[in-house]
């Protein structure tokens, strides 16, 4: 009698303590902030790490890298920031909002120009210059003052002398995720977007995609940084040398990304 008295006396401490700890995310949720290119990539990566890692929950939120930026000056609770660029994990660092490693890279990303298949361009042929085709009425961009894909595929357009007879096409998203929504709703019919973006299956079936050669525009050099008020610095760790490692890596690749 006694023992059992013991016994219940046990269990209702861990529901009393353990529970809720657990359910408050205080000890094996990790809350990742990451640019919209890793839309789609990281939910795989998401699933790989949680398999091997059963006690821990990945809560991912996607944004433009500048306006996630922003969220982490202003306060925002997230363990890492998986950013498109490296210039922007380089502002969290100056800020003083960086753990003491600083950021990594974890990717090389590549901007692809998509087109609807049933224009029937030949991109290979063609390239940008097959923007210019009437039939093409909208052009997706991400925006660039927060999405460096944006900041690029204007770069891009500049360097071969298009932006200005194409920004009355041009049409703007918040971010590259929204972009891609742009192309798959109709609502434009061509875009520079994410290698990763156009490597979707939905997006393959709807149109043809051709990668911006590296002399056009280098590949976007993606790093990431922990964050210094993270209560998860252990596990931030963790995901962070499971997403360079040959796994994460692996992943990576099968979404579009070279290794950085």
């Amino acid at each position: 009698m006694q023992r059992r008295a013991i016994l219940v006396l046990l269990l209702g401490c861990g529901l009393a303590f353990g529970v809720p700890l657990v359910a408050q995310g205080k000890v094996n949720a990790l809350a990742i902030a990451a640019a919209g290119d890793l839309r789609g990539t990281l939910e795989d990566v998401k699933a790989a790490f949680e398999s091997r890692n059963p006690s821990t929950r990945l809560d991912l939120s996607f944004g433009a890298s500048g306006s996630l930026t922003a969220q982490i000056q202003q306060g925002a609770p997230f363990d890492i920031f998986l950013s498109a660029d490296t210039g922007f994990p380089e502002q969290i660092r100056q800020a003083g909002l960086a753990s003491q490693e600083g950021p990594f890279a974890y990717a090389n990303g590549f901007l692809t120009l998509w087109v609807r298949r049933d224009l029937g361009l030949d991109l290979g042929k063609v390239g940008l210059r097959g923007l210019l085709d009437p039939r093409i009425k909208r052009l997706a961009l991400a925006s660039a003052k927060v999405a460096p894909y944006g900041r690029v595929a204007e770069s891009a357009l500049a360097k071969v002398q298009l932006l200005e007879a194409l920004r009355p096409k041009i049409v703007y998203g918040d971010n590259v995720a929204q972009a891609a929504q742009f192309l798959q709703s109709g609502a434009a019919e061509a875009g520079l977007i994410p290698q990763s973006q156009a490597r979707h299956p939905v997006m393959e079936s709807m149109g043809v995609s051709w990668r911006v050669p590296e002399e056009i525009v280098p590949p976007l050099r993606q790093s990431g940084v922990i964050l210094a008020r993270s209560h998860a610095q252990g596990l931030a760790r963790k995901f962070r040398d499971f997403l360079l490692g040959k796994e994460g890596q692996t992943i990576l690749a099968r979404h579009g990304f070279g290794r950085s």
